[in-house]
């Protein structure tokens, strides 16, 4: 049967942007680094690879633009095979992020964010204005940085550059290998608040690898929990990787402590709100919008000390979030 060109291109929208069958890594020696795994990434979605060291996920992320040539398997990128593609040219279409950030020293910034877009032959004039977008997108001011060299910059605002960089040809696919591991705790937050506000607005597909679990639940829309050896355990959303751990391999690695962090990846669910029920104003610690997490609900009662918090979506009054509200929502969560 024929398809039409919008109904083919329907067709191409519903499948995943990524898609790896049967993919596994040996090295000459015998070791397995990654065991036939299949696995589908959603077109606009950020899916975090996790595990402890030596479990394959870099080199997971590695075989997708063919750094590493994959043993077994096909890789499927936006509907096409790349298995035995010009691994030159799908790398120029994969922006790439790596803890190192891997900038040229002795390029400005700006230089350096033109990079690729010169190497797919636009204009020094057209790249130019490209990398100062990205560098204002980014929260580096092109008139501040963009004649800076990148030993003049802190850790944090190297990766800026480097993510910027890996924007800079619009590439459908990022591919993301412990980016912000290598800065201290606080500007690595801001970094992390800072991608997910730039994927709300660019909605790239995103693979993201790191060895921490709390990075994992708070970057992903889906998490992908390794093992030794190269085997996926566990593929699911954060709620229910924290909820329902698939063995005792994934309940030990996600800690003792997964109950509080589901609370930061479970949102309000309406159907659990109580009635205000007579209740006055002043035995409510505030209010909060529906589209919050559980842990700012639970942030608030506890700043406030009070047992109900008021849930609004614009001007309208939806009801109160109770202790027993919070209980069930988390069930829910991982029982839907």
């Amino acid at each position: 049967m024929d398809v039409s060109p919008t109904e083919g291109q329907a067709v191409r929208q519903a499948e995943p942007m990524i898609r790896l069958e049967g993919v596994g890594k040996t090295y000459p020696d015998g070791t397995v680094a990654v065991h036939e795994l299949d696995l589908e990434v959603p077109r606009g979605a950020i899916v975090c690879l996790v595990g402890p060291s030596g479990c394959g996920k870099s080199t997971t992320l590695k075989m997708v633009n063919r750094l590493i040539e994959p043993t077994t398997g096909r890789i499927i990128l936006d509907g096409d095979d790349v298995t035995h593609a010009d691994p030159v040219k799908l790398r120029r279409g994969i922006g790439y992020v790596i803890q190192q950030v891997g900038l040229f020293p002795h390029q400005k910034v700006v230089n350096n964010v033109m990079t690729v877009p010169l190497l797919y032959g636009e204009s020094k004039a057209h790249a130019r204005t490209r990398a100062n977008e990205l560098m204002e997108l980014v929260g580096l001011p092109p008139d501040e940085f963009a004649d800076k060299y990148p030993h003049q910059l802190s850790g944090g605002q190297r990766q800026r550059v480097g993510v910027a960089r890996a924007l800079a040809a619009d590439p459908p696919v990022l591919l993301m290998d412990e980016p912000f591991g290598a800065v201290d705790p606080i500007v690595r937050g801001h970094l992390q608040e800072e991608f997910l506000r730039l994927q709300r607005e660019l909605a790239k597909t995103v693979l993201f690898v790191t060895h921490d679990i709390d990075e994992a639940v708070k970057m992903g829309d889906k998490v992908a929990v390794f093992a030794t050896g190269g085997h996926l355990v566990q593929y699911d959303e954060p709620a229910v990787i924290l909820g329902a751990p698939a063995d005792e391999f994934v309940a030990e690695f996600v800690g003792g402590s997964r109950g509080l962090r589901r609370l930061a990846v479970t949102s309000i669910d309406v159907q659990h709100l109580e009635p205000l029920d007579g209740l006055s104003a002043s035995e409510l610690a505030g209010t909060i919008d529906v589209g919050a997490t559980l842990e700012e609900a639970m942030s608030l009662l506890m700043r406030e000390d009070k047992s109900v918090v008021g849930v609004t979506a614009g001007p309208k009054f939806l009801g109160v979030l109770t202790p027993n509200g919070i209980h069930k929502m988390l069930r829910a969560s991982v029982n839907s």
